[in-house]
């Protein structure tokens, strides 16, 4: 699975990203509200700087710009990144966004108070080397004592369980219903997965199906905070969602 694959993946899936939700709208703002709940308590009550590195369609992005923070969204997706900024425009925000590879962030030293990497958007980079070049990234770009968030899907079970598929998650009603599934090819490593996301899109009085494929690695949360603390952060910590109100588990770290 190389970069274009990947970049590939979510320029494919940008203009149907929200049918992967029962309501992406409503999502946008539990999940601004969560992560300015824990931005807030880390850094104080005032609006920070935020780059919401793998900004997607913008559903963390925008939620946070919801909030008062003034957030930048970069996306390896063109695509991607462009809907971000439509998003943004339809709720009456200004937000800069762009295409950018995480890996080689487009910014000064230090321009940042807050990095967002959410969503399991890290565990595309499939090596050591890469997650290492990207949360030095991360970190080259958050100021003196800044806020990382990265937040991923809850592995330490799921690598126990080497699921091979996901439950179907369904948008909208009756003729106008979405369904969206996935399934899960584990490699031998038993950490490393091929995904295929399944769209059912109605098309009058049939369906149009949808398949796109990428991959991931699914790091336990002691992979992960080996990677954080090794980029030069510290004061690591893990919110799981019932304390953070996030919906997948969320850690958090500062700048060394």
């Amino acid at each position: 699975m190389d970069d274009a694959s990947v970049a590939r993946f979510y320029d494919q899936l940008a203009a149907d990203y929200h049918l992967i939700y029962g309501d992406w709208d409503g999502a946008v703002v539990r999940q601004g509200k969560a992560l300015d709940a824990v931005i807030r308590s880390a850094l104080g009550a005032e609006p920070v700087t935020v780059l919401d590195c793998a900004c997607g369609i913008g559903t963390q992005a925008v939620g946070l710009a919801l909030q008062g923070h003034r957030v930048t969204g970069t996306d390896i997706s063109p695509v991607a990144a462009e809907r971000a900024g439509r998003e943004a425009a339809r709720h009456g925000l200004e937000m800069t966004t762009r295409d950018a590879d995480m890996r080689s962030l487009p910014f000064e030293d230090a321009a940042f108070d807050v990095v967002v990497c959410a969503d399991n958007a890290l565990p595309h980079l499939l090596t050591a080397e890469d997650q290492a070049t990207a949360l030095g990234e991360m970190r080259r770009v958050l100021r003196r004592d800044g806020l990382l968030l990265v937040s991923t899907r809850p592995y330490d079970g799921i690598r126990q369980s080497h699921p091979a598929s996901t439950t179907p998650q369904s948008h909208g009603r009756g003729r106008d219903r979405t369904v969206s599934f996935q399934l899960w090819d584990w490699h031998e490593d038993g950490e490393r997965y091929d995904l295929e996301l399944f769209q059912l899109i109605p098309d009058g009085d049939d369906w149009r199906v949808e398949v796109r494929r990428t991959a991931y690695w699914a790091l336990t949360s002691q992979q992960l905070e080996g990677f954080v603390t090794g980029a030069g952060f510290d004061r690591t910590a893990w919110l799981p969602p019932e304390d953070s109100g996030f919906f997948q588990p969320l850690l958090t770290a500062r700048v060394r």
